[in-house]
């Protein structure tokens, strides 16, 4: 297994970096992003940004068709951001894992991650037709889906506290399936507490109940 770690100025210089001297392109490698360095005050106390580039020996025809669907939707959006490959295959979900970021990332999450989940529901269903299969791919923007999991892994253990201390039940705002996933799983441990989804379609909420 081949594997580098290089640094640049940011993280788009680095990792073209670590491209250029494995001679490979962005289908055939797994990118992980150690620091997005800084660029202090007049260059003082500025630090590099630095990857981790893997070679992928024998990428999938599933990894090389939501490359190139993910980098022309992009490209038709005008926006200055690139595509990374994270994971080979996730087996949580069972596809590759990409993640965008960039100058103009932010634009691409939308209002409570909508945009990016539309993205990725496009990015799925082309590759799914282009390969006649029923294809899962994962999405991120700029880490927000990281700190989304996070916050509602933690708004889960709060409420669960609140359904304890006062018997009543709770629910939440609607969420997609993947989040009204972390809810479940941060809390199905916890025999004080039981969580359940209602509703239909974007509607579904999760409530959580206090144990009998």
């Amino acid at each position: 297994m081949r594997r580098i770690e290089t640094s640049g100025k940011t993280v788009e210089e680095a990792i073209e970096i670590g491209l250029n001297e494995l001679d490979v392109n962005r289908t055939e490698v797994e990118i992980e992003v150690v620091s997005k360095g800084k660029t202090g005050i007049l260059g003082i106390r500025s630090e590099p940004a630095k990857v981790t580039l893997t070679v992928v020996e024998k990428p999938t025809d599933l990894v090389k068709v939501a490359t190139d669907t993910l980098q022309k939707l992009v490209a038709r959006m005008d926006v200055s951001v690139f595509v990374n490959l994270i994971n080979v295959h996730n087996e949580e979900i069972g596809g590759p894992s990409f993640e965008i970021d960039g100058e103009d990332a932010g634009l691409l999450i939308g209002r409570k991650g909508q945009t990016m989940r539309s993205l990725q529901f496009i990015t799925t269903m082309i590759s799914s037709n282009k390969l006649e299969d029923q294809v899962r791919i994962d999405l991120d923007v700029a880490g927000y889906k990281s700190r989304r999991y996070d916050s509602l892994a933690n708004l889960a253990y709060k409420v669960a506290e609140q359904v304890v201390d006062t018997g009543n039940s709770i629910t939440l705002e609607p969420m997609p399936a993947n989040e009204r996933r972390i809810i479940h799983v941060t809390l199905a441990d916890d025999q004080r507490v039981s969580s359940v989804s209602s509703g239909r379609g974007d509607s579904r909420k999760v409530t959580i109940n206090p144990s009998e």
